[in-house]
């Protein structure tokens, strides 16, 4: 017995010592292969529902059409509403896994000067995706419409108007819930194919960053010139202003993707979000726009929308999709609502099999 008890204890000494010694190599390379599967989790897929992509390269040509637009209003029911021309940028890039690099020209505002920058970076995975954006427009913006005192004048529709400028930076980041069958990067990056019709469910946050300037002296001159006899009394009164807020948000909404043929896919999704905005504003009491109500809280419903419509064969793919996001602040005797976006237009092709 006691030789038996022996060979026992020496037995599970030994193999305690075996398996001990594995287990202190995996301590050793444990945090790296913790890391390696956490990232490996953000592309996990299920092939049921998703292609996903065979190929390490890509070339693409695409169009981008931009357009914005910013709307103000007071409680006395004067609005003007505010809007550049929209720009057509055309050009390729060149794509290798996740790094996706172009450079596109700008065909509408090629030689007249005009002062307007415009980035806009989205980044998808299956789980997480990324907008980044900052937007910058000088002075090209034209009245689209404008209301004072009850009256209106088509004659000033269209009319060029260099005394507004505005400026936008942020980010949104959203997660998607059902990503091991839904696929954002089908939709928007074409990166895997949607194989089945699926939906998921997102939430996301962001923040923003927006500036807005009004020149009154400019804007009183437009007035005079086309409403002549109509122009509203004190309007001589009205101040110029400037303000700067910060909107930080949270999001969430749901995304569809409906394949409604081999190869070929409709997307879209919606997102609500709720924004806490903080106002740093520069005005009088009697600006005909006042801003002395803006208060450093203030919650407003913001939006996103995302609609893409895609053909993709895993080697050539085409298609469109376009993103508009809304912005709106609303205070008893001012309101302001800002909307831009882009639609996109592509065709291209993947090579370097994997």
């Amino acid at each position: 017995m006691i030789a038996l008890l022996s060979s026992l204890l020496t037995y599970a000494e030994s193999d305690s010592l075996e398996v001990a010694r594995p287990r202190k190599e995996k301590r050793e390379g444990g945090f790296m292969d913790r890391v390696y599967q956490v990232v490996k989790k953000f592309s996990e897929i299920d092939t049921n529902y998703i292609e996903p992509q065979h190929y390490n390269y890509t070339v693409m040509l695409q169009g981008t059409y931009s357009y914005e637009s910013y709307s103000l209003s007071d409680t006395d029911g004067d609005e003007i509403t505010l809007s550049p021309d929209p720009t057509v940028k055309v050009g390729p890039y060149f794509g290798w896994r996740w790094i996706f690099l172009g450079y596109t020209l700008d065909f509408s505002h090629v030689n007249d000067g005009k002062k307007r920058q415009d980035f806009n970076v989205s980044l998808y995975s299956s789980q997480i995706g990324v907008d980044l954006f900052y937007r910058k427009t000088g002075i090209e913006y034209k009245i689209k419409s404008l209301s004072l005192g009850g009256y209106s004048n088509e004659s000033i529709k269209n009319v060029p108007f260099d005394g507004f400028h505005s400026s936008i930076k942020g980010f949104n980041l959203y997660y998607i819930f059902n990503h091991r069958k839904f696929s954002y990067p089908a939709a928007f990056s074409q990166s895997t194919c949607q194989k089945r019709s699926c939906g998921s469910l997102l939430a996301g946050i962001g923040y923003t960053k927006h500036t807005l300037e009004m020149n009154a002296e400019k804007l009183t001159a437009v007035v005079k010139e086309h409403f002549g006899e109509h122009t509203p009394e004190g309007l001589d009164e009205m101040e110029s202003f400037h303000v700067e807020y910060t909107d930080i948000s949270g999001s969430v909404g749901y995304a569809y993707n409906w394949v409604f043929a081999r190869n070929c896919l409709f997307a879209a999704s919606l997102s609500a979000a709720l924004g806490y905005k903080r106002t740093k504003g520069e005005t009088s009491e009697e600006n005909r726009f006042s801003l002395s109500n803006f208060s450093f809280k203030n919650f407003n419903i913001d939006g996103i929308g995302r609609f893409g419509l895609v053909w993709n064969n895993t080697r050539w793919y085409a298609g469109a999709n376009a993103i508009f996001h809304t912005y709106n602040y609303e205070k008893s005797q001012f309101a302001t609502n800002s909307m831009f976006g882009n639609v996109n237009v592509y065709v291209g092709f993947n090579f370097g099999q994997r």
